[in-house]
């Protein structure tokens, strides 16, 4: 697997590393918004998708050498099954505002992120991590130049149809 060798530590402890330095960078940016799921939460979101990752690889690879059938991609579907609904319990309604929506998405990065990083797939975290830092981080250059408008919002609520459609209603 990509000279991943379970006797040596340092292909893990850099792939373990470098997931936990993507969901700390997601996590920042939360925890500077003053979000309640901030660096701790992002940060070991991120470790344990790689560490996921990283044992469902190391369990295909023994199994695989004895001549069993694995497959590492269900740890991954698991994962992401499990992160969707930790995701989704961070959303909540209140009349017509919905809040902590880039939170939970943030959250769901920090574990594609971190499966990435415990796939030892390098590019595509290195673009996520780009990709998912500057689009955390564009709100706040639009809301200085005034082209956003969440700086009128109630801690960046985000205004939604109820189910009769109105959501100017309280």
């Amino acid at each position: 697997m990509d000279g991943l060798i379970a006797d040596d530590w340092r292909p893990l402890a850099l792939r373990l590393a470098a997931a936990l330095a993507f969901g700390l960078v997601l996590g920042a940016e939360r925890e500077w918004r003053g979000h309640d799921a901030g660096i701790r939460t992002h940060a070991i979101t991120a470790l344990s998708a790689a560490t996921i990752t990283l044992s469902a690889l190391l369990l295909f690879d023994a199994l695989h050498a004895r001549g069993g059938d694995a497959d590492p991609l269900r740890a991954v579907q698991g994962l992401a099954q499990a992160i969707g609904f930790i995701a989704g319990g961070l959303i909540f309604v209140r009349g017509g505002d919905v809040r902590n929506m880039t939170t939970a998405a943030s959250l769901w990065m920090a574990a594609a992120g971190g499966i990435a990083a415990g796939a030892g797939q390098w590019r595509l975290l290195a673009l996520a991590a780009a990709a998912a830092t500057l689009l955390l981080t564009l709100n706040l250059v639009l809301q200085r130049i005034g082209w956003s408008r969440d700086g009128d919002r109630d801690a960046g609520a985000t205004r939604m149809p109820n189910r009769r459609g109105s959501a100017d209603q309280p």
